[in-house]
């Protein structure tokens, strides 16, 4: 069973369709194929979670479309919304992945 899905192979945030809690195995369904992952803090239902590790600065792409930029690294398993999520460039500082 999954509790995450995707829709492009390009995509680099994965939907969650149910509550994760952190340490939760987060099991992402895209084309017939699964990827496992393990939540690193709470997601709430329909929010997005990392399905690899994204650098501050770069694109985050779900659907096949990028939404956003990362304002900070956000790592694999890490929820993405507007706190780490901007619509613009941003000079970047903090944590390495």
């Amino acid at each position: 069973m999954f509790n995450a899905m995707m829709v492009n192979p390009n995509d680099n945030v994965a939907v969650v369709i149910e509550v994760i809690s952190k340490g939760d195995l987060v099991i992402i369904k895209m084309e017939g194929d699964t990827k496992e992952l393990e939540a690193k803090e709470a997601i709430p239902i329909y929010h997005k979670v990392a399905i690899s590790d994204i650098p501050c600065s770069w694109a985050v792409i779900k659907y096949n479309e990028q939404i956003g930029i990362a304002l900070k690294d956000i790592k694999m398993g890490t929820h993405v919304h507007t706190h780490n999520l901007g619509s613009k460039m941003i000079e970047c500082e903090g944590e390495q992945l």
